[in-house]
């Protein structure tokens, strides 16, 4: 796949929720994340982190001005694949805009989970001026090599979709094997019988999976995943040139971003900073798995003292 880089200085579709004389917090989810974090008067319907971010959650609506977008993808080319790349520095200027046209100088925190998480370490180091602390939960200054190696076969798969004119089926196939890594071995086991097998001769792992695959390519375009998906994989940052505190969150179980990375990114960083561990049988996944658990995490990770 081959795409020229991104130039733009659109500002993307945004959400803001909270009073705005609140503090303002911007919240970044991974890259099938919108700007409509959670349900709110003026959009009743359910956002992707709801449970962590509203009413009595551990970013309150009431007492935080909780800024979220959607995310930068570059656009389409005629062959279906993306017209340009965008990386995660853009999509930190992109933040940028939005706070300039949404009149807020500074935001207290980013709250970033997986791809929001890298684009919260982006933010910290092109404008540390305009954030107070980030909290990073499942993402490093960059990616893993075997997290690298599953994406770009996903990548691979949804391109054999779109050569083939079975693009639907290709985004369902990524997204399945993405499933693999989103949730842990251990919620696997105990979810699923070994060997358990329908008449139709489908594995419930299998089903499940599957299932998954479809209600995702149902709703996804085939260039936004691979941009986005190519975003994530070129992502790096300087940790050296990075002072603003951070909290790690480091889920259990997570195999796209290994414990280990975070213990490096810690031992980088310029700015004080802490490793908090969060138990737990989900893996990567468990910020959107255990919403109101997660929430009490981030809200401890708001105020926690960083020296």
């Amino acid at each position: 796949m081959t795409c020229t880089a991104l130039m733009t200085d659109i500002v993307p579709p945004y959400e803001l929720a909270g009073p705005a004389e609140a503090p303002a917090i911007a919240v970044l989810g991974g890259i099938s994340a919108s700007k409509h974090v959670s349900h709110q008067p003026s959009d009743e319907s359910d956002g992707w982190w709801e449970g962590v971010v509203g009413e009595g959650c551990g970013i309150y609506t009431r007492a935080s001005r909780v800024v979220s977008f959607d995310w930068l993808d570059g656009g389409r080319a005629p062959d279906g694949r993306p017209a340009r790349r965008v990386s995660t520095y853009e999509q930190a200027d992109a933040l940028a805009a939005v706070l300039d046209e949404a009149g807020i100088d500074r935001v207290e925190a980013i709250v970033g989970a997986s791809y929001g998480g890298m684009v919260a370490l982006a933010f910290a180091e092109r404008h540390p001026a305009r954030v107070g602390r980030v909290v990073v939960n499942g993402a490093a200054h960059e990616s893993h090599p075997m997290s690298t190696g599953i994406r770009a076969i996903q990548r691979r798969i949804v391109e054999l979709g779109l050569d083939t004119g079975r693009a639907r089926d290709g985004l369902a196939l990524a997204r399945a094997l993405g499933m693999t890594t989103y949730r842990s071995a251990r919620e696997f086991a105990e979810r699923f019988e070994p060997g358990r097998i329908d008449e139709d001769g489908t594995f419930d792992v299998e089903r499940y999976l599957l299932h998954h695959g479809e209600r995702f390519a149902a709703t996804w375009r085939p260039e936004r995943f691979l941009a986005l998906s190519l975003s994530t994989d070129t992502h790096r940052v300087t940790p050296e040139a990075i002072a603003t505190p951070a909290v790690l969150i480091a889920a259990e179980g997570d195999t796209l971003v290994p414990r280990e990375q975070l213990i490096e990114l810690s031992r980088r960083l310029a700015g004080p900073n802490v490793i908090r561990d969060f138990p737990t049988r989900y893996g990567h996944d468990a910020f959107l798995a255990e919403p109101e658990r997660f929430g009490e995490t981030v809200a401890h990770a708001l105020t926690l003292p960083l020296a």
